[in-house]
């Protein structure tokens, strides 16, 4: 376990291909048990977003809680010339915006590691031991504190029995010698990194795992990102409409499979920002639905139809997959869905506008007087 570095006024930048804005919340959740801290709003992380920032920060502002998004190369480097942070943590190196940066991982690796290049270089620095594309990670001239989370490997911060609970998951992490149970309210294992997350920049500045425990137990939920609604008669909707990738897609089926029950329906829809990994992407996605435990497959916009062909060569069986062209068709098949024990997650990129389909599925739970029970 690294000794614990206190810093004056802590600035921490959180990146990453998934799971930023929820590290961002969980750190800043934790943060506000003792500090006044100033976070970013939601997931405006543009780096003309931290250019405002840099102006709404106080000099009562204990520490500052920052989302750094990006869509190419140098937007990193440019958040870090507006807020130059002297803790990060990349979550993850993924296949978001793969298209923007050559279409393949390495150069998403080459873009996350601007935090590491432009942060404060006697920082401190939170990877992800479990993601093999952090191993691209430019490290090497780093002269700050690097530390590690997990599960698989072994790593400074380790969750262990790691399980689902009936509205979130519960790990367990060993923090100075001491065995700690964490509790989230939200579901996924990927989520469970982003606890890790929080937990290693919490400690670094000294805060207790009491502490740790009260911010993680009722961090802000962002919406749209894993919202699970429980109707009576069995039915529950889970919605992810904010965002989409192929591994945040396969974290969202995993979800799906573990909390739904009875007939389970995944409606994926496309992911933007692939460019020309694009059909790459989907044609993976559709693969993840035919190795998950779906009963149905509903795909909508352009690139669902990739989805839909690429699971049905996998082996998904062709009479479960349905292909929507429009939101008001796809909302209706939804309509005749909403019966007993059935689970329905909703999974596209923003732009896409599911979240409106979300609403209206839930406007007719209650207009076929389902009551909520969560």
């Amino acid at each position: 376990m690294p000794k614990t570095v206190m810093l004056s006024k802590p600035v921490i930048a959180v990146t990453g291909s998934a799971g930023k804005t929820t590290t961002k919340e969980m750190i800043a959740s934790i943060l506000r048990r003792r500090w006044r801290i100033f976070a970013s709003y939601r997931s405006f992380n543009q780096h003309t977003c931290s250019a405002a920032n840099a102006k709404r920060i106080r000099p009562f502002h204990q520490a500052a809680v920052l989302e750094f998004g990006m869509g190419a190369r140098g937007q990193i480097r440019k958040h870090c010339q507006f807020i130059q942070p002297n803790m990060g943590v990349i979550t993850n190196v993924g296949t978001a915006h793969i298209g923007n940066v050559g279409g393949n991982v390495q150069g998403i690796a080459q873009a996350k590691s601007e935090l590491i290049k432009y942060m404060k270089q006697s920082g401190y620095l939170v990877l992800n031991a479990d993601d093999p594309n952090s191993k691209l990670l430019e490290t090497e001239d780093f002269q700050g504190t690097i530390v590690t989370v997990g599960v698989r490997e072994e790593a400074d911060f380790r969750a262990s029995n790691v399980r689902y609970e009936r509205n979130g998951m519960k790990f367990d992490v060993k923090l100075d010698q001491e065995t700690h149970s964490f509790y989230i309210p939200i579901y996924g294992d990927h989520n469970v990194y982003n606890a890790l997350n929080a937990i290693a920049i919490a400690h670094a500045l000294g805060f207790t795992a009491q502490e740790m425990k009260a911010g993680l137990a009722f961090y802000k939920r962002t919406p749209h990102r894993l919202n699970v609604f429980r109707y009576a008669r069995g039915i529950t909707l889970i919605d992810d409409s904010c965002s989409a990738n192929p591994n945040a897609v396969r974290a969202a089926l995993e979800v799906l499979t573990k909390v739904g029950k009875g007939t389970k329906v995944a409606v994926l829809g496309t992911m933007l920002a692939m460019g020309k990994y694009s059909t790459k992407a989907h044609a993976e996605v559709g693969r993840y639905v035919a190795e998950s435990k779906v009963d149905y497959l509903y795909t909508y916009g352009k690139k669902g139809r990739i989805i839909a062909s690429s699971a049905i060569r996998a082996g998904f069986p062709a009479k479960r997959v349905r292909i929507f062209e429009t939101e008001q068709g796809l909302r209706r098949a939804l309509l005749r869905r909403l019966e007993s024990d059935t689970t329905i997650l909703i999974k596209a990129s923003h732009k896409i506008g599911l979240e409106k389909t979300v609403d209206y599925v839930k406007k007719q739970a209650r207009r076929k007087g389902l009551k909520q029970l969560s």
